[in-house]
């Protein structure tokens, strides 16, 4: 029987997620209940479209030709990955076999249920730090610090690429306290390649009213692109280099 997969939705020519020109998928399910979440429609794993690892597979391959000229790839992405962790290494290593390079965009808290094969098999993690406090971390997904960075080291210690992704929450996550501990964390691993500063926005505040679920943030003010360049610089400040 083919493996099957739910999936919120697909990206054939993404250019936010991973270096290059990306194919990137989006999985069912998330442990996590972040307050700025733009994707609430993805955080339950039993919705969206099924797909089986064949047709998945076949509609990347129609998309070689530009992912390659492109120096892209693959990036899967939710939600959270790791929710159908088998169904994704069988999908990352048909992506390798094709010669593309591969991304996972994940929060890392569920590493239990990533084998070092699936570490192995993914070129590239675009690990989310959601804040560098754990009371922070926890008011603002419900999830705990500590997970997340026991899967950081673990990436770290494997000496698997990462790209730190932060999202600047004006009132929320930009406090000096978590933008230290934060970029301490950044500092800490090794194999750190660059950290992207993501300005909050509210493009998916109307999904949560559709959904008739309560959105926390619907009066915090979108995040200018003056004060992430604030934050960049006193990342840069702390020692880190490639901050975007």
């Amino acid at each position: 029987m083919s493996m099957l997969a739910n999936i919120h939705s697909i990206e054939s020519m993404g250019t936010l997620d991973g270096p290059g020109l990306r194919y990137v998928v989006f999985f069912q399910g998330c442990p996590l209940r972040c307050q700025y979440c733009h994707n609430p429609d993805s955080l339950e794993v039993g919705v969206g479209k099924q797909w089986t690892l064949e047709a998945l597979l076949d509609d990347v391959h129609s998309y070689k030709g530009y992912l390659t000229r492109g120096k892209g790839g693959v990036t899967v992405s939710g939600g959270e990955p790791l929710m159908q962790a088998e169904f994704v290494e069988a999908f990352l290593k048909g992506c390798k076999e094709m010669g593309l390079h591969t991304a996972m965009d994940t929060a890392g808290s569920l590493s239990a249920r990533a084998p070092d094969s699936l570490l192995q098999t993914t070129d590239l993690f675009l690990m989310d730090i959601k804040a560098g406090l754990p009371d922070l971390y926890n008011r603002l997904t419900r999830g705990h610090l500590e997970r997340q960075m026991s899967f950081a080291n673990r990436l770290s210690e494997l000496g698997r690429p990462m790209w730190i992704r932060f999202v600047l929450v004006p009132g929320l996550t930009d406090t000096e306290e978590n933008l230290d501990a934060v970029a301490e964390i950044a500092l800490r691993l090794k194999t750190v390649e660059r950290v992207e500063v993501l300005p909050f926005h509210k493009l998916g505040e109307f999904k949560w009213e559709e959904l008739g679920m309560t959105y926390q943030l619907a009066d915090t003010p979108a995040c200018s692109e003056d004060h992430a360049e604030e934050v960049r610089e006193r990342f840069r400040s702390k020692g880190l280099n490639e901050v975007y």
